[in-house]
């Protein structure tokens, strides 16, 4: 008889649970993205990721850093200096974040084209693309 899998992240009450939750924030993705790049300060993130308030960069750094992918290194000068980086664990997911970005980016217009042809289909008002371009897709058979 196989063993069982230690973990399951089917089941709801697996740990494995976090960690998707984590990874699958869009401000993780970000965060990981550009510190992917280099050792960021916070300033430099918040200016870097546009959208992103004080308060939830703040929040989702500090997750970061307790799961273990990103850490703070401090400073003693004055004025203090703050610098964060991935950790070796947080290097293991910058490939897959970074396929994940580029799937988004690469399907954005399928997707909003999609969702428009959704809506017209349900008879919901349709929302602005913005600057996408809305790619036609065949219609629905009745």
């Amino acid at each position: 008889m196989p063993a069982q899998p230690k973990w399951n992240v089917f089941d709801e009450r697996c740990a494995t649970r976090l960690v998707l939750n984590r990874v699958a924030d869009k401000w993780t993705v970000l965060i990981v993205a550009r510190l992917a790049r280099r050792t960021m300060r916070f300033g430099e993130l918040k200016r870097d990721i546009a959208g992103i308030s004080q308060k939830m960069l703040t929040q989702t750094l500090r997750a970061l850093e307790r799961d273990g992918l990103v850490a703070r290194m401090v400073y003693a000068e004055v004025p203090l200096r703050v610098e964060y980086s991935l950790t070796p664990l947080g290097v293991t997911l910058v490939s897959v974040l970074v396929q994940i970005k580029d799937w988004a980016e690469g399907n954005i217009e399928a997707v909003l084209a999609a969702q428009r042809a959704y809506d017209q289909a349900a008879g919901q008002p349709v929302q602005p693309q913005g600057p996408a371009r809305v790619v036609r897709l065949a219609s629905r058979a009745a």
